[in-house]
């Protein structure tokens, strides 16, 4: 069950991040963008002292804002 939980995550914070960011992806996309913003989210998070909240909202702000950072990092990348 918390792999499924995971995957539900990690595709709304793909989806929020996407609608943010005016990035228009699929759902298979929205997941990767959700969990691998949700790993990065996760880093940065600790790296700059702040908690993790185990609860689905604070998963869901961290996945987000690790979207939301993975998606302006690859909007740079393109640009060069």
């Amino acid at each position: 069950m918390g792999m499924l939980v995971s995957i539900l995550i990690g595709a709304l914070a793909g989806i929020i991040a996407g609608k943010l960011m005016n990035y228009g992806f699929g759902l298979i996309m929205a997941i990767v963008v959700g969990v691998v913003g949700g790993f990065l989210g996760s880093w940065l998070f600790s790296i700059i002292g702040l908690p993790v909240s185990t609860s689905f909202w604070g998963q869901l702000l961290v996945g987000t804002v690790g979207a939301v950072v993975l998606l302006w990092i690859v909007s740079r990348l393109k640009k060069k």
